[in-house]
């Protein structure tokens, strides 16, 4: 969003809310030790009612104060303060404020509701603060950065940029395309940073991949680390020693930055996801000769590879090799698209969507689960069963309408459903960012309007279709549970 933008925003989405007051009859040391506990600039003075009368800014302290020589344990508020508050309206422009604040010469003004009952203020920090959001200011807060500190509060303002960037109408494509560019930045200062001192030569025998949906470039808010090493099959034990020490600094920094470990611990600094080439040839070979659910999770996960830094000839190694051997292993695809076809959309009788019954997640509907997981792993599916490894689901989708997999309109249906599910998701987990609710992937169906309600039906109806096309397409029916 430009700086331009900005200035028409809604003053009802960026005041604040939680509003410090004071008593007009409250003595200015009183009053100046309220804003210092609750560090603020400025009070509301209220009448015995309750009701705002004035404002006493940190200015009124220097200007009236201590340069007018009055004693702040015996003046009172009321002999200090500004009245009365001048206020803009909620549903009024941040330019309306500005023009009101250049045009009084203040620095804050109130904000009301159409019954003019004050419910906020503003001011001009916070229009400052607006401005510096921006992906462009974050990409260069993240050059900048000089210790594990600063990318700590990149990465926290990183989810703010994504809150506000949501309310004020980027496209959710575009936000998952942001997400995942400064999320790849941040790791790579990281790595930056570390090469600075004991690993300045890593790099030449490993590469450090991102898997998941990280890999495919489609993270939303709610993502954990998932992340293997490649180490190249000449290093000495004494590189391996360092790529192993790497590994864990590497990723402990990570944590320490705000991304939350796998739970699954599917992460480099464990020796399982940290091999040679060789060794990582192997373990694809054995796990796609023993198609056990743990063997197809982990292949699922590892399938999704990028190369974020080091020596990419590993990563296009590896992948090569996953092709060769995907062609001769039909059986094992198959039992991929199998366990996809295992999470039914949440349907119901005469199409109705189906929420969960029990639990803290009661009369909500889980979209990884009930689609977004059967669209991206399907489609993975597909891709690599005709030779194509890596990218997105969209780039994938591509791929299978070219080779005549996926007909123009199939393509067409689950890239919209993709799309809305996306939408919704994230829609969902900034709202609870905002509200400093835990971000999840649920929704709830009754939070929708009637059109949103029938999209997410025919979405979940795509799903249920294109499970019944992998079941056609691997001959699933014949195949043993």
């Amino acid at each position: 969003m430009s700086d331009e933008a900005t200035f028409f925003l809604l003053v009802r989405d960026h005041c604040q809310r939680d509003l410090i007051t004071c008593k007009i009859n409250d003595t200015v040391l009183i009053a100046a030790g309220k804003m210092r506990d609750n560090g603020v600039s400025s009070l509301i003075a209220c009448d015995d009612e309750n009701q705002p009368i004035g404002i006493m800014t940190d200015r009124d302290l220097r200007n009236k104060v201590i340069a007018g020589g009055l004693d702040p344990a015996v003046v009172k508020v009321s002999t200090v303060m500004t009245t009365p508050v001048l206020s803009v309206f909620e549903d009024d422009t941040l330019f309306e404020v500005l023009y009101q604040m250049s045009r009084n010469r203040i620095h804050r003004i109130g904000v009301v509701n159409t019954n003019n009952v004050l419910v906020g203020l503003i001011n001009e920090s916070d229009i400052i603060r607006l401005q510096n959001r921006s992906p462009q200011r974050l990409l260069q807060a993240i050059d900048d950065a000089t210790s594990i500190a600063d990318l700590k509060k990149v990465y926290q303002d990183n989810e703010q940029l994504v809150v506000f960037l949501s309310r004020n109408g980027v496209r959710t494509n575009e936000l998952v395309k942001m997400i995942s560019l400064l999320n790849d930045q941040i790791t790579e200062k990281l790595i930056g940073l570390l090469k600075r001192g004991r690993f300045k030569n890593l790099g030449k025998k490993n590469a450090f991949m991102v898997l998941g949906s990280e890999g495919r470039r489609e993270q939303t808010l709610k993502t954990d680390q998932d992340n293997a090493m490649i180490i190249a099959d000449d290093a000495s034990s004494d590189e391996v020693a360092d790529i192993e020490a790497f590994s864990q600094v590497l990723i402990d920094g990570l944590i320490e930055i705000g991304v939350p470990e796998c739970p699954g611990g599917i992460m480099a600094k464990n020796e399982f996801w940290r091999r040679s080439l060789s060794d990582w040839k192997n373990t694809i070979q054995s796990w796609m000769g023993t198609p056990s659910g743990e063997n197809i999770l982990n292949f699922s996960m590892f399938s999704d590879m990028r190369v974020i830094c080091g020596d990419g000839t590993l990563e296009k190694q590896l992948k090569e090799y996953i092709i060769q051997v995907a062609e001769d292993n039909s059986i094992f695809l198959a039992k991929m698209a199998q366990n996809v076809c295992r999470f039914p959309p949440p349907l119901g009788l005469f199409g109705r969507i189906k929420t969960m019954s029990t639990g803290e997640s009661a009369g909500m509907v889980d979209l990884k689960k009930g689609g977004i997981f059967a669209l991206t792993e399907g489609v993975k599916i597909l891709a690599l069963s005709a030779g194509m490894l890596g990218g997105g689901t969209h780039e994938r989708l591509a791929f299978l309408q070219q080779r005549n997999i996926l007909s123009k309109e199939q393509v067409s249906d689950i890239e919209a459903s993709f799309n809305l599910l996306t939408f919704l998701r994230l829609r969902g987990q900034v709202d609870s960012a905002a509200a400093g609710r835990e971000i999840t992937n649920f929704i709830s169906p009754g939070s929708l309007d009637r059109v949103e309600k029938g999209r997410l039906k025919l979405a979940f109806d795509v799903v249920k279709s294109f499970q019944g096309m992998l079941t056609q397409h691997f001959q699933l029916n014949m195949l043993r549970n």
